[in-house]
């Protein structure tokens, strides 16, 4: 038996191949041609914001456990949320459930200010120490009910939920400026991806996209009615 080759430790893992094998294959191998959405997803260390017992999981193109009864986002809903919304390179974006942060740096690549909301205060904690860590300067963590949206921050070219409400809440919509989009999963067991848009009248359109499955929107949007 060669005891040097049973002893020999496996070789790390190689984190930006199966980066950019993500990309290539669940991104652009699918729908998602923006190509300032494509490099941030690449751009964005996963690995570095999945729990170590799911880290070998990082680039599988599924929802992980992170604990506290969230997950980090299937990376190519982040992509499609993030395609959807259009954003420009000036905007100021609202995320309302920042859960490990990766969103909000995936987010911080292609708009000019991120502020992100967590109602968990344990993940508000950790996201804005990793983030701050990972050198993400402009990205602001909030510990708060994102239903209510940031008020004194407002308004927001762009807003993005990674949790489902029943029903959308008002505040949000109230604090997307005109010319702003806003994508949001809605719904309970059954949930849809709907992207709003605010005309510079200040009228609100909105229109369906992909059926999806994400955690449900915790406090007052919990209270919020709506039917399946």
């Amino acid at each position: 038996m060669d005891w040097s080759r049973r002893n020999r430790r496996p070789p790390p893992p190689d984190w930006p191949s199966q980066r950019a094998r993500m990309v290539r294959r669940d991104l652009a191998g699918r729908d998602i041609d923006d190509r300032r959405v494509l490099d941030a997803m690449g751009a964005v260390r996963r690995e570095a914001f999945v729990p170590a017992d799911k880290r070998a999981l990082a680039y599988a193109d599924h929802a992980l456990p992170i604990g506290h009864r969230a997950t980090i986002s299937q990376p190519y809903i982040v992509a499609l949320t993030l395609q959807l919304a259009r954003p420009k390179p000036g905007d100021r974006l609202l995320e309302v459930g920042t859960g490990c942060g990766y969103a909000a740096a995936v987010a911080s690549h292609v708009v000019a200010r991120v502020y992100t909301m967590e109602i968990v205060e344990a993940l508000a904690t950790s996201a804005q120490t990793r983030l701050a860590e990972m050198g993400y300067r402009n990205v602001l963590v909030r510990n708060g009910d994102g239903s209510h949206g940031w008020p004194e921050m407002a308004p927001f070219n762009v807003i993005l939920a990674a949790a489902a409400p029943r029903e959308v809440p008002e505040a949000l919509l109230a604090q997307l400026a005109p010319g702003g989009r806003a994508v949001l999963p809605v719904g309970g067991w059954r949930q849809r991806l709907w992207v709003f848009s605010k005309g510079r009248d200040g009228v609100i359109t909105r229109r369906k996209a992909a059926a999806v499955t994400f955690v449900p929107m915790t406090g007052a949007a919990s209270a919020l009615p709506g039917a399946d």
